[in-house]
Parts: structure tokens; C-alpha cells; sequence
């Protein structure tokens, strides 16, 4: 392998200083566009690609992101990320990319490791585990080193940093409506990720819309556990001992298995019981029927949490300036629900 060409002897090279090479190659006002253009062209020619690892030692920066992410099998996720690596591109930030497998232990590991240097912040989303023990010392290690942190999808008050979220309790309250506006009378809310906040959340917006329209919540309608054992059987059973024609399930699990029971029971949908979703993913989209669902735009979530922290980094927003930004959500119509004639 041919060894890299150095700024040194491109300098040497167009008899000119160390100095003008470097500060055309980093497109200079100080240097003439002839200057320019002369000192790029022959390092394009002959193949120079700059020291990443001197220039992170000489400017103290690494260029480079942490990102946590929970479980990568999910559909929210992988569109999360992409948002990140879209914007990490376009500012010329690298990523790092670490999942937790939802496990406390491998999530300290890795944000200690990585906050040695590595990185120059984290975009992050908590584990289950760390959310269940509510042990966030390492990020608060972390932030009094002034390493920004940005929190995305599932969040914490004790921790101290940027973040974005969903509206999680708006975007039930409006699922939930939709419902009963499409003539749904005995609406009935599936979960299992009970133990997420953001599921207790939209389990909020369902119990504030069924309040708001004059219908007393019933609790022989509500399955709410942690993970997916005997759900179906629970479902059976409330489906066997409740008039049931809507159901709002909070997570894309919950729809999945819900659509099933429904189909092997031969309950038509929507025409005898309608469903709305939640995430939008690959389970709602391609699901028989396939599920109306609330679209959480988690490319965009990667996005902004992308261009937050980037905009601290490069100094546009002081450390210490905290927000919380809100994501807007949609609701995507498919054929799991009634047409609504009258729009609202």
C-alpha cells in the first residue's frame, strides 16, 4: 500500500508553506481561489485524506458521536438512526453506534468507555433496565464533565439534558378519538411494555379522551403487562366477556397480536372492531389488515436530536441551555378502521 501523502510535501511539492495548504484544503477566505483550487486539486490527485486522529488531538475534538440505542430490531429505532446519520453526514460528525440490548450494565459500560475520549457527545435513548433501577448516575458523570447529552423517544425528569420526545399523551387522545368518532362505543387499550413511560403516557391520552367525549373508563377493557406472555389469551378472554367494537393498542406489538387474535376469532375489521396503532412500522404496515396507526416520525426525531447536539458541539448553544423538543405525530389511515366522511 502506497504510504498517504502528508500537508508537509504537498507544500513542498507547490512551494508554497504548510500554513497556505492547510487552510486551503479547509477552504479559506485567506487564500486565493487560484491558490485554492491549484493546492486541491493536486491533493485530490494524488489521494490525501487528512489525520482525523492528529486533528482530534490538535483541536481537542473528536469529530465523533455516541449513539445509544436500545434494541436495533426495532422498526423506531433503525428510523431514528437514520435520521442521526443523516445529519452527522451533512456536518461532517462520524458516528459511533452502540446498542444496549436494553440492559443497564451494558449501557454504563459503554457510555464510560466512550466518554474516555472517544466522542465529543451522545445522543441516547434509556434502556429498560436503567428506567426500571432509575439509577442515572453515569449520565449525570457524564454532563458534569460538560459532555453533552441529548435523550430521544424515552426520557427521564432527574436527568438534566436536552431532549426529544412525542406527544405521547396528545397523539392517544387523538387515536382514541378518531375511534370514537368512527361510531366506537366500548373502545378497549392493549400494552405490553407497561413498564415504559411513554406507553403510561398514551395509556393518559386514552383515559382523557374516553373522559372528555362522557364515557366512564372500564377496566374490564384495559390490558395493560409488562412483555407479550398469555396476551392473547388475555385478549380472548376480555373479547368472550365485554362488547368490544374499537381497540387502541399503545405499542406495535400489541397491535400485531391483537390483529391476529382478531382474525382467528373471524371478528372482521373494521366493520365489527376497529384498531388503531401506535409507531407506524413495518408489523402496521404489512399486518392483514394493515393497521391505522400513529406515525411518530422517528427519521425526524433523529434529525433534530442530530442538529441539537451538533449546534452545542460547534458552540451555537451554550452547554448549559437545556430544551425539550416536541415531535408532532400523524395519524396514517389504513384499513384497520372505518372512513371517516367527516373530517375533524
Amino acid at each position: 500500500m502506497a504510504k498517504r501523502i502528508t500537508i508537509k510535501q504537498i507544500a513542498q511539492a507547490l512551494h508554497v508553506s504548510i500554513s497556505t495548504v492547510s487552510k486551503a484544503l479547509n477552504d479559506s477566505y485567506e487564500i486565493s481561489d487560484e491558490t485554492k483550487s491549484k493546492i486541491q486539486e493536486y491533493a485530490k490527485l494524488h489521494k490525501y485524506k487528512p489525520n482525523t486522529l492528529a486533528l482530534s488531538l490538535q483541536n481537542k475534538k473528536t469529530k465523533t458521536i455516541g449513539i445509544i440505542i436500545p434494541n436495533i430490531l426495532t422498526y423506531y429505532f433503525a428510523r431514528v438512526l437514520r435520521g442521526i446519520e443523516k445529519v452527522a453526514t451533512e456536518k461532517g460528525y462520524n458516528i459511533i453506534t452502540c446498542i444496549t440490548n436494553e440492559s443497564y450494565k451494558k449501557e454504563v459500560d459503554t457510555m464510560e468507555m466512550l466518554s474516555n475520549g472517544t466522542i465529543d457527545g451522545f445522543i441516547a435513548c434509556i434502556s429498560v433496565e436503567t428506567l426500571q433501577l432509575e439509577n442515572f448516575d453515569h449520565f449525570h458523570d457524564i454532563l458534569d464533565e460538560e459532555t453533552p447529552i441529548v435523550l430521544y423517544d424515552r426520557v427521564h425528569k432527574n436527568i438534566n439534558c436536552d431532549k426529544v420526545v412525542t406527544d405521547n399523551i396528545k397523539s392517544a387522545y387523538k387515536a382514541t378519538r378518531y375511534l370514537m368518532k368512527s361510531d366506537c362505543k366500548n373502545i378497549a387499550l392493549i400494552s405490553t411494555s407497561e413498564y415504559l413511560s411513554i406507553n403510561k403516557f398514551r395509556v393518559k391520552g386514552y383515559l382523557k379522551a374516553l373522559t372528555k367525549y362522557g364515557i366512564t373508563p372500564n377496566e374490564n377493557l384495559i390490558i395493560r403487562q409488562d412483555g407479550e406472555e398469555n396476551i392473547m389469551e388475555r385478549i380472548n378472554n376480555m373479547l368472550d366477556n365485554n362488547k368490544v367494537d374499537g381497540i387502541f393498542t399503545v405499542d406495535e406489538v400489541s397491535g400485531a397480536l391483537t390483529t391476529q387474535v382478531l382474525n382467528k376469532r373471524g371478528i372482521k375489521i373494521p366493520e365489527e372492531i376497529s384498531i388503531i396503532g401506535f409507531t407506524n412500522g413495518m408489523l402496521s404496515r404489512y399486518g392483514s389488515p394493515p393497521l391505522t396507526s400513529v406515525n411518530r416520525f422517528a427519521h425526524t426525531t433523529g434529525e433534530v436530536a442530530a442538529t441539537r447536539l451538533i449546534d452545542k458541539l460547534e458552540g451555537n448553544i451554550k452547554f448549559d441551555d437545556i430544551k425539550t423538543e416536541i415531535i408532532r405525530t400523524e395519524l396514517v389511515e389504513r384499513d384497520s378502521t372505518k372512513k371517516l366522511f367527516i373530517k375533524f
